[in-house]
């Protein structure tokens, strides 16, 4: 399914799109109806693919060499409502996206990294790696509903 850098990454973008208009509508529902429950939902979900879009930048950042400047520019455009579009089309445009998945590693190329070897392994074994970054995404979660949300709770 996610077969290149450039299908992930854009999949990612459209869903953390999609669960800004759910948080959105969410705010929406609870100011006109006063039902809160919409806004956790919306939120939860939002928090979800957020991650999985974090996530999902720092993978496609490492199997395309990307620096780290346009690495935080992706992650940030994740704050913004709308504005993974953008970035996944500005990076499209400046060929970050091209490529494919990095599924063998070579010691001696010109820009190898001290990550290849594990990250070729997972990425040889997508199943593994899609279940660890869950995991991963999953935890973070977690531990973020324990502290609360944005803002503290009223």
């Amino acid at each position: 399914m996610f077969r290149s850098p450039f299908t992930l990454f854009r999949a990612l973008a459209i869903a953390e799109v999609v669960s800004w208009t759910l948080l959105i509508a969410g705010l929406i529902v609870r100011a006109t109806t006063g039902w809160a429950p919409a806004v956790t939902i919306g939120g939860g979900i939002h928090g979800f693919v957020f991650l999985s879009y974090g996530a999902t930048v720092v993978l496609v950042a490492l199997n395309n060499r990307w620096r780290v400047a346009p690495t935080l520019l992706a992650l940030l455009s994740a704050i913004v409502p709308y504005a993974t579009i953008p970035a996944e089309r500005w990076a499209h445009r400046r060929g970050m996206l091209a490529g494919e998945w990095r599924t063998s590693s070579d010691a001696s190329a010109s820009d190898a990294r001290w990550y290849d070897r594990p990250l070729a392994w997972f990425l040889r074994r997508p199943w593994v790696l899609f279940l660890a970054l869950l995991v991963l995404v999953a935890a973070i979660f977690a531990v973020l509903l324990l502290v609360g949300p944005p803002g503290g709770s009223h």
